[in-house]
């Protein structure tokens, strides 16, 4: 897991630390990234209570970028495709698009809603 140098880090203990991620400023809101879950404790629910406790202390759109065989798991949590992004992101996403095979996913309040004249569309 790589955590970015100016995110807000979450991690999830039992008693050792089994999860962890990262939330980073994007838009009017956050970027999650980076979310590792102990092999150990995977499918266990772990990375969703994870998830959903960073994301009610956000308080705002969270945006992330994942590899399409994991979108479902993303979408059950209540995350849906994102039509919208921060213009930093989008920039980002075409960048990684050209190596690896990404959907950018959204939960919360839309960029585009919040802010009109500051999305870009992918």
């Amino acid at each position: 897991m790589r955590a970015a140098g100016d995110g807000q880090l979450w991690v999830a203990r039992a008693p050792g630390i089994i999860a962890g991620l990262s939330l980073s400023a994007a838009g009017n809101g956050f970027w999650l990234s980076g979310l590792f879950v102990d092999p150990q404790w995977r499918r266990q629910g772990t990375a969703g209570r994870l998830i959903e406790a960073a994301l009610a202390q956000a308080g705002g759109p969270t945006w992330l970028f994942c590899h399409p065989d994991l979108a479902a798991f993303y979408q059950r949590l209540g995350f849906a495709s994102a039509g919208h992004l921060p213009e930093a992101l989008a920039g980002r996403l075409l960048r990684y698009q050209r190596s690896k095979r990404l959907v950018a996913l959204q939960w919360g309040q839309s960029s585009l809603e919040s802010s009109p004249g500051n999305s870009t569309s992918v």
